[in-house]
């Protein structure tokens, strides 16, 4: 039995060295475990002169190994829970799913240290094709944390996974309704589904945050609405960031749509959109199946998704020359910078000259120009 020195690098960067033995057990099969000890002067005389002798009285009577690697299955449980505190309800909520559903019937009953970078590569590869590849980079994100506790935990050496590309994903085209698109809309829907398409094309609202809305987060005096949670999964969580959290204006085009919610769900004093059990939606997903496509159908528009309401409200805000810093605010991004990397190139200002200002300071002074005719043309 061989001791040697294996240079680990933890979740914060960290790079310290373990001692690991090396050897074989009686069926001639090569082992590596770790025995949970810095690489110190101490520790490598305590290794030598005590436990590599117990370990190899315990290898002599078949018992070093009864305690066995820990499958993906069983050791995700104990990473869920180390994690449970720094993620919000829904994101966990969305891990388990993720897990359930793409993760542990292709790789679960595997122990972590049998899992390959080919393992991972087939896995990805089969995943893809039932999922798009925007989905299959966010079931990586749920394998690669547990992974990662598990190297924390001196359980594997290295993230197979690191080692594996991810699939490429396609730059999603956004296509904002325009005015008269949105007014279509607007005329064909009714009652409340009327009015949740009106608050979602007029505030910029993500679809979890109005479904999650309650009537104490609306002061009409002050015509504001304070953004307090996203809805998803039946559960109330936090918002998708810190900046998502908000008080954003009611519009004055907004106002009657809100008020003739008011009649139908006030009353409740709970929350503004109600599904015809007088309860809370569980998700977005009614809404969007059945609500929102059979009005898009009626109007004899194409399908877009529903989150494009919101790509909607911030377009045709920009397009009309809305403040930039009002608009971020609106839609809970951190800075404008954000916003602009999102819609700026959608916006296209017609009937603009380009450097039209630049002829009174910057044109050769023998250069006549004719502004009238500029202007026309």
């Amino acid at each position: 039995m061989k001791i040697y020195v294996k240079k680990v690098k933890n979740t914060k960067g960290e790079v310290k060295e373990w001692l690991w033995v090396d050897f074989y057990d009686k069926d001639g099969k090569r082992q590596r475990k770790t025995l949970k000890l810095l690489n110190t002067t101490a520790n490598m005389k305590l290794a030598k002169t005590k436990i590599v002798p117990a370990l190899l009285h315990k290898l002599e009577n078949n018992e070093f190994l009864k305690n066995k690697m820990p499958t993906l299955d069983e050791f995700k449980t104990k990473s869920f829970e180390m994690n449970a505190f720094n993620r919000g309800l829904n994101t966990q909520n969305d891990y388990k799913i993720s897990y359930d559903k793409h993760i542990g019937p292709h790789l679960g009953k595997m122990s972590l240290d049998k899992i390959k970078p080919s393992d991972i590569k087939l896995w990805q590869s089969q995943i893809s094709k039932i999922v798009s590849p925007r989905r299959v980079r966010n079931v990586r994100a749920v394998l690669s944390g547990i992974l990662k506790d598990a190297m924390a935990d001196e359980l594997i050496g290295k993230n197979p996974l690191s080692l594996v590309p991810t699939v490429k994903t396609e730059k999603v085209e956004i296509s904002p309704f325009s005015l008269s698109e949105i007014s279509t809309i607007l005329e064909h829907a009714q009652g409340q589904n009327r009015n949740f398409f009106a608050l979602a094309f007029l505030s910029g609202m993500r679809s979890g945050e109005m479904i999650g809305l309650k009537w104490s987060d609306i002061d009409f005096s002050k015509l504001e609405i304070s953004i307090k949670r996203s809805r998803k999964m039946g559960v109330d969580g936090k918002t998708k960031t810190q900046s998502s959290k908000r008080t954003i204006d009611i519009l004055d085009t907004l106002l009657p749509y809100l008020e003739s919610q008011f009649e139908l769900t006030g009353s409740q004093n709970s929350y503004v959109f109600l599904n015809d059990k007088n309860e809370p939606f569980y998700d977005i997903k009614r809404i969007r199946d059945r609500s929102w496509k059979n009005t898009l159908t009626a109007c004899e528009l194409d399908y877009r998704p529903i989150y494009h309401t919101r790509h909607s409200f911030a377009t045709v805000m920009l397009e009309n020359g809305e403040d930039i810093l009002w608009l971020s605010n609106m839609l809970g991004h951190t800075d404008s910078s954000m916003t602009l990397s999102k819609y700026a190139h959608y916006v296209k200002q017609k009937n603009k000259k380009r450097g039209e200002f630049l002829k009174v300071e910057l044109a050769p002074n023998d250069t006549e120009f004719d502004t009238e005719k500029d202007k026309a043309s």
